[in-house]
């Protein structure tokens, strides 16, 4: 054993900061594309077979998916885990999970041919497990954060493009219906000039699957500079765009497939985290956002009286 594998797993006992069992699965699908081959075999391998993967040794499941000790060892840390040790125990949890029923089999992809009843089933599936995976590895501190900073804010901007951007644009009509000034910008050009109006005091939000995406970064940078607290909603927690977010939220998606890009899960998770966000702050600022929710709602009323 080389030893840098004999130093990781030897300070992994008695760790408080792992990822839970009921996270790993959502961890391999959000952090896998970016990992290395190597890494991904190992991570797919133990969401794929953990009870198998747990009875292994670091050698054993190094020698099984083709890699070496120090890569397996790599893995478990990306995934949350001080070591292979800790690794091993949540697999051993999340095995139970699966005996239990309480975890689901693995969906198969939608084919070209399938039933329309098949359709609706795999997708309500696949659904259903984004929603799972991205509240199970949702870190509730940044998000208790990023409530706070936009119940107090004097202004907030979002910035999203395509299927981002109109998350966006449904975060910010939450938001002005319990009474907070908020805009969303699709528009590069524009969510930079504004960006630069913002000040100490101001909430700049990015939404962006991949974390990388430019027209969505470079507003957010101007605004961090500019002294905006700043959040990344993003389904890579390692990507350009968490270096200019003061929290960071991650968001999960479904396996991408030829008929399910990956921007219809992505899109699912992220208005999952904008409605915990709207709801929490609707929670910080009730006596504000009460009133200003009824009076939306009676200055609509008789448009659907029609």
């Amino acid at each position: 054993m080389t030893q840098e594998v004999k130093e990781i797993f030897g300070s992994a006992a008695g760790s408080s900061g792992s990822t839970p069992p009921a996270a790993l699965a959502a961890k391999v699908r959000t952090l896998a594309p970016s990992m290395t081959r190597s890494m991904q075999r190992v991570a797919e391998t133990v969401a794929a077979d953990p009870a198998g993967c747990a009875a292994l040794t670091v050698t054993g499941l190094a020698e099984l998916t083709g890699t070496s000790e120090a890569t397996v060892v790599r893995t478990a840390r990306v995934l949350g885990y001080p070591g292979y040790r800790d690794l091993r125990l949540a697999l051993a949890g999340l095995a139970a999970q699966q005996q239990s029923g309480r975890a689901p089999a693995l969906t198969t992809d939608i084919a070209v041919d399938d039933p329309i009843a098949d359709v609706v089933a795999k997708l309500a599936y696949d659904e259903q497990q984004t929603l799972a995976d991205t509240a199970a590895g949702l870190d509730t501190v940044q998000l208790g954060a990023a409530v706070t900073a936009l119940a107090g804010a004097r202004r907030v901007d979002v910035y999203g493009v395509g299927a981002s951007g109109l998350v966006a644009q449904d975060l910010t009509q939450k938001l002005l219906r319990i009474g907070l000034i908020a805009h969303a910008h699709s528009d590069p050009h524009l969510a930079v000039t504004n960006a630069v109006q913002l000040k100490a005091g101001d909430v700049a939000i990015a939404i962006t699957h991949s974390g990388s995406t430019g027209d969505v970064i470079e507003p957010l940078r101007v605004a961090f500079e500019h002294g905006a607290t700043t959040v990344a909603i993003t389904g890579r927690p390692d990507g350009a765009v968490t270096q200019y977010a003061d929290h960071i939220l991650t968001t999960s998606t479904a396996r991408e497939s030829e008929l399910r890009p990956a921007a219809m899960s992505s899109r699912t998770s992220q208005l999952l985290v904008v409605d915990c966000l709207f709801i929490g702050v609707a929670q910080r600022t009730y006596e504000q956002a009460a009133p200003a929710l009824s009076a939306s709602y009676e200055a609509l009323a008789h448009r659907h009286r029609r």
